[in-house]
């Protein structure tokens, strides 16, 4: 990914590094579910925001630049906890994407089906499961094939498609939104201060908004360059400020544009964005553009797909280089891509898009596997922050270029806020929601917890039955645990202030 230095070269800029985590995060994807809410979806973007973005943003700063060498959270989490559950933080990241890709290229296969004239019609394609299935498969095979190809290849798409894909389609539904609006037409929402406030007394109102914490996922990605910015004590906090605030704006302004134009009960998490924008064209006496809007977002969730590939398999193949996955699993191509991990990914991926067909409805099955991402992820997160928090009375000496402000209660605060957030959105993420026909509940939260402890069970049973051989002696470039080096276990208070392979225990 492209940094933006200054002229003398002297690290990346507040701004820079705003615009990286804006890109990394934004995705237009969602906001149908949350546009159902109205003006108190602006309530639940900024809780999310305050309780989570931040959190994850600056927690990640601090790991980032303690504990730089290869791994990422497994490193994180490792030094904090020990290899196993290290690795299931490692696993979950990898396999929630897995579980996402069939949720985002559902989206891409509606976009697809939105390029015909005639919207009845279209809307009776973006309804059939065996065409959803089709195209889900199509784009990601295509997008492994690619992935396949390296670095450069899956580069020059992310870099087209994030911009083709994402930024001028959200620029487009904001601008047509708001034009709506204040050229005097009757909006489909009710307006007033106090339609900010949410129904609380309405449960199941809480339930579908737990999936906003994934739209704010994806933060922690672009930690590693705190290290490149200067003065990060100072600066980092502020890009961070800068980028949240331009996400949350860009969430809560394209989502009331949906809600401005699209009537409540039209709302549809598969079609909806698909359907705002058809009626925006309409009313701008544009319709003609509705295919190509169609195309660009179908394109933007190409570009998506293939830097998610290989991105979180690139990072599970260090980890089995490292001796945690068997040989077969570190096997790499003569572009340094994991082929045997993406070929296992698609695999897996294919099985999940299988699921459209046998479940009730399309929209069932895109609930169902989006909420499971939700699940999984947030694991890793609940890994992350309780790390973050642990390794400040570990290994309270280490040396960390960012460093959240207020000694340990500033940890407790920001860590214990992104902790007890993360696991309300766990807990809720796992009743199904009141506004998505899913056919039984029970069958739906059934097969939600049946995957997600399947999910969790797979990387301890692949760490129990980890064998010596899977080391490669001729890889030398993973770092052992500061514990390791020290002979000792994960948790043991360690004053070294230095990192690991040169040690320096600092006395009191």
């Amino acid at each position: 990914m492209a940094t933006v230095t200054s002229s003398s070269n002297k690290g990346i800029s507040i701004f820079a590094l705003a615009m990286l985590n804006i890109v990394a995060v934004v995705s237009l994807r969602g906001l149908p579910a949350e546009a159902e809410y109205g003006l108190s979806s602006i309530f639940y973007y900024i809780f999310a925001a305050i309780v989570f973005l931040v959190p994850v943003s600056l927690v990640a700063a601090e790991l980032a630049t303690g504990w730089s060498e290869k791994g990422g959270v497994f490193r994180w989490v490792g030094e904090a906890f020990g290899a196993k559950l290290a690795f299931l933080a490692v696993f979950l990241l990898w396999i929630e994407v897995t579980v996402w890709f069939p949720t985002v290229l559902t989206f891409g296969a509606v976009s697809l089906a939105y390029i015909g004239p005639d919207q009845t019609w279209d809307q009776s394609l973006s309804e059939n499961k065996f065409f959803v299935l089709a195209i889900v498969l199509a784009i990601y095979w295509f997008a492994t094939f690619v992935g396949l190809k390296g670095t450069e290849a899956f580069a020059k798409v992310a870099k087209w498609g994030g911009l083709v894909g994402t930024i001028v389609p959200g620029i487009i539904l904001i601008i047509l939104g708001f034009s709506y609006l204040t050229m005097g037409n009757t909006p489909q929402i009710e307006l007033g201060w106090s339609e900010l406030v949410p129904d609380f007394s309405n449960f199941n109102n809480v339930v579908l908004a737990a999936s906003i914490f994934l739209f704010y996922a994806g933060m922690e990605m672009n930690a590693i360059h705190v290290k490149e910015v200067n003065n990060p004590g100072r600066n980092y906090p502020i890009a961070i400020g800068i980028s949240s605030f331009g996400t949350v704006a860009i969430f809560v302004l394209g989502t009331l544009a949906i809600a401005f134009i699209v009537p409540q009960k039209d709302i549809s998490l598969t079609q909806g964005l698909l359907v705002a924008y058809k009626q925006m064209f309409t009313w701008a006496g544009i319709g003609w553009a509705s295919p190509l809007i169609a195309i660009c977002l179908a394109f933007g969730v190409l570009a998506g797909v293939v830097s998610w590939v290989a991105g979180p398999s690139s990072a599970l193949l260090v980890v089995a280089k490292g001796g945690y996955l068997p040989r077969f699993w570190q096997h790499t191509n003569d572009k340094g891509m994991a082929t045997n991990i993406m070929i296992a990914q698609a695999v897996i991926v294919t099985f999940l898009s299988v699921t459209f067909v046998v479940l009730p409805s399309v929209q069932a099955a895109y609930q169902i596997l989006s909420q499971l991402t939700v699940i999984l992820y947030l694991i890793m997160y609940l890994l992350m922050f309780s790390a973050a928090i642990y390794l400040r009375y570990s290994q309270p000496n280490r040396p960390r270029s960012y460093k959240i402000p207020g000694g340990n209660i500033g940890m407790w605060i920001i860590g214990g806020l992104g902790f007890i957030g993360s696991l309300t959105a766990f807990v809720f993420s796992f009743i199904p929601p009141e506004q998505v026909a899913v056919g039984s509940p029970t069958i739906f939260v059934s097969i939600l917890i049946i995957l997600a402890a399947i999910f969790v069970a797979i990387p301890f049973a692949i760490f129990r039955a980890r064998k010596p051989h899977w080391k490669d002696p001729q890889i030398n470039d993973f770092a052992p645990f500061t514990w390791e080096l020290e002979n000792t276990h994960p948790g043991v208070v360690n004053h070294s202030d230095a990192h690991v392979h040169t040690l320096n225990v600092k006395q009191d």
